[in-house]
């Protein structure tokens, strides 16, 4: 088993959508990014390419690739689902905090929760996302930016001597 986390920011612009977990939120401002800028989502993809040593998500889709000027973050997400079995990974869960003083988002995490389960294969309980202000503390406080923190829980599918720990690899994982 592997644990990861992940942690990511944008700022609050005019002229943008706002689209967190793949979900287009209706708001006067959006995140300001090379892609969809889908904060949420790249925090989560960062936390599962950190719990398998896998780099971080500028090292597979890189600002400075056109190829990824605009792009859909949650297409993103199945890409890095694809890198994790291919290594033989699967993820057990995520938990997720938005940290946003406005808008509120109470209202659209469940769906954001679907999304980000249906793109990496899980059902919803194996993954939280839950949103909270900084008592307009801070850039995200003042409105500036919105702020993830993810965590995830990985495990590997090898069998045997590869992932034996110290029991020798009784528990049969």
């Amino acid at each position: 088993m592997r644990i990861g986390t992940g942690y990511d920011v944008h700022r609050l612009v005019e002229g943008r959508k706002l689209i967190l977990g793949g979900v287009t939120v209706p708001y006067e401002k959006g995140l300001l990014g090379h892609s969809d800028a889908d904060v949420l989502t790249h925090a989560v993809m960062d936390a599962l390419l950190g719990a398998a040593a896998l780099g971080d998500i500028g090292k597979h889709f890189p600002d400075t690739d056109a190829a990824y000027k605009d792009a859909d973050s949650l297409a993103l997400l199945a890409r890095v689902r694809e890198l994790l079995e291919a290594e033989l990974y699967y993820v057990e869960n995520i938990d997720a905090t938005v940290i946003a003083q406005r808008p509120k988002l109470a209202a659209y995490l469940p769906q954001m929760r679907e999304n980000i389960a249906r793109v990496l294969g899980l059902e919803p309980s194996q993954v939280s996302v839950k949103a909270t202000t900084e008592e307009g503390l801070g850039f995200t406080g003042s409105g500036e930016g919105i702020a993830v923190q993810a965590v995830c829980l990985i495990e590997s599918l090898r069998s045997g001597s590869e992932t034996a720990g110290s029991c020798g690899g009784c528990c049969g994982r």
